[in-house]
């Protein structure tokens, strides 16, 4: 019955009540009729409301078919496992395991007790499982139940967390090492001349504060190229903007670095200039620290020639060639290594702090060039940088900036091809 209908019917019951109220009770009918018509409106409105839809209980089940596609396409490797058995894999997974691990119980993919525990008793948590898939891999497993039966492992790779924390160690542990050497001997032939007091002789006294001014000089250059270290790794990801003239630059820091008493041996054979983008102090200091490498470990009777050209693939190419005894081919690829040295008794002596060619890599990777060296046993050694040539000016500045190809964007360590 719609709501029109009931109008009708309504009025004549309200009249009906009405009249037996006030017979009956003795009640007004006025207030009699308010308070009905009152009661009466409300039934009218709850009448005219749609009917409200039942609540339906709707219980969540979770299947392998349901999950298929949940999880296939995450770059995450992540399993699903059925009473510990593998029966699902996404493809991160499949690609990093292998496609035979469906069907296979998940502590025999795993293996190492940390994982069989967890795996075992059935429970959530997390394990670390070490060699996984290469022998220096480090990886965490987080178990998460789904019922009484499914689980969903997901596997996350912490290697490049612990290769930074070891290089950390590694690097502190280096330093201090290194910084404390020309401490010693500083603090000890000081220690010496104080308690010898008037019974040292001159010259040996002379000797004694040469060996300190030498070892002081040692940390300075130490320190410094510490910080410069640290400097150029927290600029890395900002490419330099200052447009250069490369050939200048190239003199003035190579003459810098051969100084009076080696500028009779540097040959300079600058055969263009171009132009690039880039930071020139820290160019100059790439340049600096390879002719300083080259006159100290090259051949003390022979020159060590400097070469900038700009013919290869849109790019500057500078080379820095000695004639000294050269370098084993299974050192090349540790040059860059920070404190690496070929041979640390020389190195030392000639004032090397193990940190220069770090330096060099670190700053030719922020300028989006390469770095390669060759070096032959008996012959000598050619370290050659190359960095992208600048845009014409006449580009936009957001056009300008030099574009980092696939093949040349990252620094090299070692190549055979270097003319």
């Amino acid at each position: 019955m719609g709501r029109i209908e009931t109008f009708p019917i309504a009025g004549i019951t309200l009249a009906a009540v009405t009249f037996v109220a006030q017979l009956l009770l003795g009640i007004d009918p006025v207030i009699a009729l308010a308070v009905l018509a009152v009661w009466v409106g409300s039934l009218l409105v709850a009448a005219g409301r749609p009917p409200e839809p039942p609540t339906v209980m709707v219980e969540k089940t979770f299947t392998v078919d349901s999950m298929r596609d949940l999880i296939e396409n995450s770059s995450i490797p992540l399993l699903l496992t059925e009473r510990n058995a593998i029966a699902l894999a996404n493809r991160a997974a499949r690609r990093m395991l292998g496609q035979h691990i469906i069907g296979q119980d998940a502590r025999v993919i795993f293996r190492q007790p940390e994982a069989i525990s967890l795996l075992g008793r059935n429970r959530n948590g997390q394990a670390i499982v070490r060699g996984l898939v290469r022998r220096q891999d480090i990886w965490q497993i987080n178990r998460q139940a789904i019922g009484d039966e499914l689980a969903i492992i997901e596997l996350i790779n912490q290697t490049a967390e612990a290769d930074i924390s070891r290089a950390h160690t590694d690097f502190v542990a280096n330093a201090s090492h290194e910084l404390r050497t020309p401490m010693a001997a500083i603090l000890g032939y000081v220690e010496t001349l104080r308690e010898s007091g008037d019974s040292l002789d001159s010259p040996t006294a002379q000797k004694f504060l040469g060996t300190i001014e030498r070892e002081a000089r040692r940390l300075q250059s130490l320190i410094s190229d510490l910080m410069s270290l640290s400097r150029v790794e927290a600029e890395k990801h900002d490419p330099p903007q200052e447009r250069l003239e490369l050939a200048p630059l190239a003199e003035r820091a190579a003459r810098d670095a051969a100084g009076p008493e080696r500028i009779e041996r540097l040959v300079l054979e600058l055969g263009a200039d171009p132009i690039i983008q880039g930071d020139r102090q820290q160019l100059e200091q790439v340049i600096r620290n390879l002719v300083d490498n080259a006159l100290k470990y090259g051949a003390s009777d022979a020159p060590v020639r400097v070469v900038l050209d700009d013919s290869r693939e849109n790019q500057a190419r500078l080379v820095v060639i000695d004639q000294g005894e050269g370098i084993a081919p299974e050192q090349i690829p540790h040059l860059t290594r920070r404190f690496y040295r070929t041979d640390p008794g020389r190195s030392r002596a000639s004032g090397g702090t193990g940190l220069g060619l770090a330096i060099v890599k670190h700053i030719v990777e922020r300028h989006r060039g390469r770095l390669d060296i060759d070096s032959d046993l008996g012959k000598g050694t050619r370290v050659a940088v190359r960095i992208p040539l600048a845009e014409p000016e006449r580009l936009s500045s957001a056009a300008s900036q030099p574009a980092e190809s696939d093949a040349e964007g990252a620094a090299t360590h070692e190549t055979r091809e270097m003319s």
